[in-house]
């Protein structure tokens, strides 16, 4: 009787340790579902939103623009967009002066010179009609700074927003600072102190370098840089400023945004790859964009390939997109390990690639002329290399182009509708079969095309190509939710 009424309390001593032990771990559980949860209502959460993006891809035929050139029409001034991408092809003459020496940056100045007057005149309109000031644009006079061979830096800096510093370093770990601050060493999201310290460094060392190189720049050009501060007035009055631009002989690339949509840049990244003369030179090649906005990252590529009518010639095209997507590689910039930055271009959320591609269509000139004097576009389109290595595999495998509805954009007679060789007084040698080098094309999720045309200007040999994506990106926003812009 003793032993079982000691067995019996002997249970009920352990029964109770084991309920006392259970309500304690499950306190502790709760207490860290409660505290995970709070920790997850702090953290961002995604959203997408929709934005408008331009581009545009024209060869310009070696001409530099002039005071008459109007390019409203051209970028479509009066619709509204969010970022704008414009590719330029022989800015310059190809000639051995500009790709084996120095090249000439003075076409690329005024290129930019005319894109921001576009751009930007509404702003400026505004002041003129008693609104609030907005940037001056360059009067395309005799003695003004279009015609004063400016500096490309200079007008560059001159076009871009305030925010021009921070696309320079790598702002990441933000998010992670705040829950540093916020959770201390209880958080199992804590970051190593050395890696706050690291960026704290890293930033302050970024600053430095950017003032030295502008205090570099003051002392060369003191006078340049007067005159450009003529054409810009008040910076905070533009509505689109520069994010990007970069020249490789001919070969020009700009990338323009509206200027609220600015700070949220990060990462920002430029790769050349040549392809000219001898696989080295950049009278071919491409230039390349690469940066980040919001947590969506961007790629935008402007290429001028291999040219050639000849039976073989697409095989050399082939060959310069495949090295190109080989051989264009980013720097790491990243300072944090936990940040996905891509570093290829097929590694990105959303790439772009515009350019003079060069491709032909597989036809005579005469069997070309015929079918387009029939408007038998479907026959021409069937023929176009391009369309025919695509579908083979054999280049741009995984990558989408829009519906061609327009004529070929290759090549015209000088200031004339006409193609080259129709008119009796051309040279035979100076006829080129029609086709539709320039074109625009992409890859990746969250891109649709709304339109795909070509301009009309007779300004070069090639009529420019446009094209409007509707592009989505990823928002970070917080428990109450950020304002979209």
């Amino acid at each position: 009787m003793c032993v079982c009424t000691l067995s019996m309390c002997s249970f009920r001593i352990f029964l109770d340790f084991v309920l006392i032990f259970a309500e304690s771990q499950s306190e502790i559980v709760v207490e860290s579902l409660l505290s995970s949860s709070n920790l997850r209502s702090s953290m961002p959460t995604q959203q997408l939103q929709s934005l408008r993006v331009f581009v545009a891809t024209w060869n310009v035929g070696g001409k530099s623009p002039h005071s008459g050139l109007d390019l409203d029409d051209l970028l479509h001034v009066h619709s509204e967009f969010d970022i704008y991408v414009l590719g330029f092809q022989e800015i310059v003459p190809l000639n051995a002066g500009n790709v084996l020496v120095l090249g000439d940056n003075e076409p690329a100045a005024k290129w930019l010179a005319m894109i921001n007057q576009s751009l930007n005149k509404s702003s400026a309109s505004s002041s003129a009609s008693g609104g609030r000031l907005g940037p001056k644009t360059p009067s395309f006079g005799a003695g003004s700074m279009f015609f004063a061979k400016p500096s490309l830096k200079k007008i560059s800096e001159s076009f871009r927003t305030d925010c021009r510093r921070k696309l320079k370093i790598c702002n990441c770990s933000s998010f992670s600072e705040e829950i540093v601050k916020k959770y201390g060493r209880e958080s199992c999201f804590r970051c190593p102190e050395s890696l706050v310290n690291q960026t704290d460094l890293l930033c302050d060392d970024d600053e430095e370098e950017d003032d030295d190189e502008d205090d570099e720049d003051d002392d060369e050009d003191e006078e340049g840089g007067g005159k450009v501060a003529s054409v810009v007035s008040n910076q905070m009055m533009m509505k689109y400023g520069l994010v990007a631009s970069k020249q490789m002989v001919g070969i020009f690339l700009t990338v323009w945004m509206r200027k609220e949509l600015i700070q949220h840049v990060t990462h920002l990244r430029i790769s050349c790859v040549t392809r000219g003369i001898m696989g080295c030179l950049g009278n071919k090649g491409c230039i390349a964009v690469s940066l980040q906005l919001y947590k969506t990252s961007f790629c935008f590529i402007c290429s001028h390939l291999a040219s050639g009518e000849r039976e073989g010639d697409e095989r050399r095209r082939n060959s310069d997109v495949i090295e190109i997507l080989k051989n264009t590689t980013f720097p790491r910039i990243c300072r944090t390990s936990f940040t996905r930055v891509p570093n290829r271009i097929t590694k990105h959320d959303r790439v772009i690639w515009l350019g003079d591609l060069n491709y032909r269509i597989a036809l005579s000139y005469t069997e070309t002329k015929t079918l387009l004097d029939k408007n038998a576009w479907d026959t021409l389109l069937n023929k176009d290399q391009l369309k025919i290595e695509r579908d083979a595999g054999r280049v741009f495998k995984g990558w989408h182009e829009g519906k061609i509805f327009f004529a070929p954009t290759y090549k015209y007679s000088y200031n004339s509708d006409a193609y080259a060789g129709d008119t009796t007084k051309e040279k035979k040698n100076k006829r080129r079969t029609p086709a539709w080098c320039d074109r625009i094309l992409w890859h990746g999720d969250g891109i649709r095309q709304l339109s795909y045309v070509r301009g009309e200007s007779r300004f070069s040999d090639h009529r420019p190509v446009c094209s409007v994506f509707v592009v989505n990106v990823e928002v970070c926003e917080g428990r109450t939710g950020a304002r979209r812009q």
